[in-house]
């Protein structure tokens, strides 16, 4: 904001003195007549607004002097003349903004010509008001809203996709990816199994729920299981050793006969001991047997 200088009224003498006086243009006697010292030289108020007042920079007439003048950076004014060029509010007493192209402006005019334009209204941000800014761009408090459910965002946390800006919840609902057992967004972390991603929480034992991120795990008919779940309830028995055929550590290949199941490792014959994987092998009861060691039962 700039201010002013408020030179009037004037004050104007009088003379008293006996010896000739005159003005110093027209040369009439001074004596007991008002006048103006102007630039030390004594003038006549006629002669003043003929050939020494200022013109004022609104109205183009000159300032007499009986007229209160007001003046700033070289340029004048008369008292009325100084209004706010939009809003035409007297500036006398007020403080106001002198802008470039010569206009006066009183500061809340000036603000909205110049001020920052908020880009949810387009309208000017007023100086001292709630806005937001963000990447050198600002908004009226209540015009920062999301994009989704159009609820100014305020103090809350947001996110951006392209130019739109979402509140979190919006973002997760609209972007983020849905967990595979819950269908909830996932926000952060999580892991992806068979190409699909999973809250790390959901992603759990069928059993007993037991959290399976970062530990061995199975799947059977769709679902997961901990290894000793699936060792316990799920897995089938080996008919030889009668462990639980696991496909975990030694020996993942598996013998499979008329429903019966062996560990590769343990599909050997009862007699000699011979593996017989890919191999013919002849069942008498509930043993296995290689063709040669049958033939001597």
């Amino acid at each position: 904001m700039s201010f002013y200088r408020h030179s009037g009224p004037r004050h104007y003498l009088t003379s008293t003195m006996t010896d000739r006086f005159d003005c110093y243009y027209c040369r009439d006697n001074l004596h007991g007549k008002k006048y103006v010292k102007k630039d030390d030289k004594h003038v006549c108020t006629k002669c003043f607004d003929k050939l020494c007042a200022n013109t004022c920079a609104e109205c183009r007439r000159p300032i007499g002097a009986d007229a209160k003048e007001l003046h700033h950076k070289n340029r004048y004014w008369h008292e009325d003349c100084f209004r706010c060029a939009k809003c035409y509010k007297p500036l006398a007493s007020e403080p106001f903004s002198a802008r470039d192209d010569g206009k006066i402006m009183c500061g809340k005019c000036s603000s909205r010509e110049d001020g920052n334009r908020c880009q949810g209204c387009y309208k000017v941000v007023m100086p001292g008001s709630q806005n937001v800014e963000y990447k050198n761009k600002v908004w009226h408090e209540e015009c920062f809203t999301c994009f989704e459910c159009k609820q100014p965002i305020r103090t809350q946390s947001f996110l951006t996709k392209g130019d739109d800006i979402y509140c979190a919840p919006c973002h997760d609902k609209k972007f983020a990816k849905k967990c595979f057992h819950c269908k909830q967004p996932i926000t952060s972390g999580g892991i992806s199994y068979q190409d699909q991603p999973w809250h790390s929480e959901c992603f759990v034992c069928s059993t007993c729920s037991k959290p399976l991120a970062g530990t061995r795990f199975t799947s059977h008919d769709n679902h997961v299981y901990c290894v000793d779940c699936y060792k316990t309830d799920v897995a089938k028995k080996c008919h030889g050793c009668k462990n639980p055929i696991t496909g975990f550590g030694h020996g993942t290949n598996v013998v499979n006969y008329e429903g019966y199941a062996w560990h590769e490792y343990c599909f050997n014959c009862k007699k000699c001991c011979l593996s017989l994987a890919n191999k013919r092998f002849v069942i008498n009861g509930d043993h296995i047997y290689c063709p040669d060691c049958a033939k001597k039962l």
